[in-house]
């Protein structure tokens, strides 16, 4: 059995990636000495590295997360755990990646929500609150509605506050959000159109109260920002609104900027409550590019000048690595970017560590511990990085070193790239590395566990049809929306 040890990193570099690291979650006996930092993972949906100044975006103003970057260290190979949504933030909540994870696509269920996380699947939140943390997620949940095991109040999380599922999700200005499990309807709003409550500023105002609550600590946030996710309504264009781009095009920038006020008002709350040097965060994506980079939006943004091919929906690169960037006065170092990867289920073991929490044998986790990466060492060692995507065809994808493999269905060729010397991964090298194609095939068959919700064949006659009653139950909801006279309580979903 693998252990993390207390106030070391784990280092697996000499255990097999098919090796399951078993854990169970107790907290150690600590010393005074041993103070456990407060975490803080923004997890921005659909941000990208072309969005953002520090990455080379020239017409987005994000000042904010600019300076962050400066004081901080900003990485051009963090992995999301998969291209979309559900199954990209479940990598990160389980420390699995999604040949083992049990959300590995999008999948809508009927009347409201997604494919909840299972009861005995762990979560990093839930092994935080085995280590005395206050815990909170805010914005966007999308990992199972309150009524099933996947409930953020199941799964380790003391508050809730913003969307349970991703299909509401699309609107910024909803008919209502929730206090925990408790419906709260929102003024002057449809879900339809623009109304007259902005959903960011109540969440923004919720995560904010809640740090200046718990700032004793420890603490951890999980702040899934629905910013700049579609649809692209904002509450004010602001510096943009003079722009002689197309509506969409200033929403969006709109969006990008409000996200970086957002995170100045956090990063300055740290600050002025004293608690900015006990205190990690960590910004990111939750996929690559999210537009194609020949569409209107890529166009204009340049969102692929980073040169990476693919975007939101793939497995190339461009779809994989995410905006990244950490801040830790004091312990992250200032200034430093490095390209060396790391993934979204390397945070639950990292979190661990953090917390000074031992792990045994009633977790899995795919994940090594980067506490030490993030100190400015190197990242861990790893055999390799795998990746699986449900949507329409499944695809799997995997690194191994610098070479990177993807396969677009049960039935077609493996592509093989040498990110080294081709990281916009345009020649397919598979028929003259042999070896190397093999390997891929060896490890894409290890990775993948065999789940009835995720066959490689495609997807399953149940998931078709219950994903169709989950968007009539929207579409429903939505034909009968109506615009709240005032905010007042509700005690059941809409029908």
């Amino acid at each position: 059995m693998f252990l993390v040890q207390p106030g070391a990193s784990a280092d697996m570099s000499s255990l097999p990636q098919t090796f399951f690291c078993l854990l169970a979650v107790f907290p150690l006996a600590t010393h005074a000495s041993d103070a456990k930092p407060n975490l803080i993972f923004v997890l921005s949906d659909d941000v990208a590295q072309g969005d953002l100044g520090c990455y080379g975006q020239e017409l987005i103003a994000t000042p904010n997360l600019d300076r962050m970057a400066e004081q901080g260290t900003r990485y051009l190979s963090a992995y999301s755990g998969t291209s979309v949504c559900a199954p990209s933030r479940s990598s990160l909540m389980t420390g699995l990646h999604c040949g083992h994870c049990p959300v590995r696509g999008n999948y809508e269920v009927p009347p409201e929500g997604q494919l909840p996380l299972p009861a005995e699947t762990t979560t990093v939140a839930e092994v935080l609150q085995s280590a005395g943390y206050s815990t909170a997620c805010c914005g966007k949940w999308g990992m199972g509605f309150f009524d099933t095991s996947g409930s953020p109040m199941k799964k380790g999380f003391d508050h809730f506050f913003g969307y349970n599922c991703q299909r509401e999700a699309h609107s910024y200005f909803p008919r209502y959000l929730y206090n925990n499990d408790k419906k709260i309807w929102l003024e002057g709003n449809n879900g339809v159109d623009v109304g007259e409550t902005y959903s960011q500023a109540l969440i923004q105002k919720d995560a904010m109260d809640w740090i200046r609550e718990h700032d004793s600590g420890p603490f951890f946030l999980f702040y899934a920002v629905t910013l700049p996710h579609g649809r692209h309504e904002i509450d004010s264009l602001g510096e943009y609104k003079d722009k002689p781009w197309p509506a969409r095009q200033k929403a969006y920038a709109a969006q990008i900027t409000r996200l970086d006020r957002d995170m100045g008002e956090l990063l300055d709350t740290l600050n002025d409550r004293g608690i900015a040097e006990k205190t990690l965060v960590i910004f990111s994506g939750d996929n690559g590019s999210s537009f194609e980079p020949d569409s209107e939006m890529g166009v204009l943004f340049k969102q692929a000048s980073n040169g990476l091919r693919g975007y939101k929906r793939g497995l190339y690169e461009g779809a994989l690595r995410q905006a990244a960037i950490t801040w830790w006065p004091g312990t992250v170092p200032a200034g430093r970017v490095t390209d060396q990867p790391w993934a979204f289920w390397d945070f639950l073991p990292t979190a661990a560590e953090l917390a000074n929490v031992e792990l045994d044998n009633r977790t899995t986790t795919d994940g090594q511990s980067i506490v030490e990466f993030l100190k400015g060492g190197n990242a861990p060692q790893r055999d390799y990085f795998y990746w699986e995507l449900h949507e329409n065809q499944p695809i799997q994808a995997c690194r191994f070193g610098d070479w990177k493999a993807v396969k677009h269905g049960s039935h077609s060729a493996i592509e093989l790239y040498d990110l080294r010397s081709d990281v916009a991964e345009t020649r397919d090298i598979a028929k003259e590395h042999p070896q190397q194609e093999e390997q891929a095939k060896r490890i894409m068959a290890s990775a993948h566990q065999s789940d009835p919700n995720w066959p490689l064949t495609g997807k399953p006659e149940i998931r078709i049809q219950t994903e169709k009653a989950a968007w009539q139950a929207t579409k429903l909801r939505n034909q009968n929306a109506t615009r709240p006279i005032k905010s007042q309580p509700a005690t059941q979903s809409p029908s």
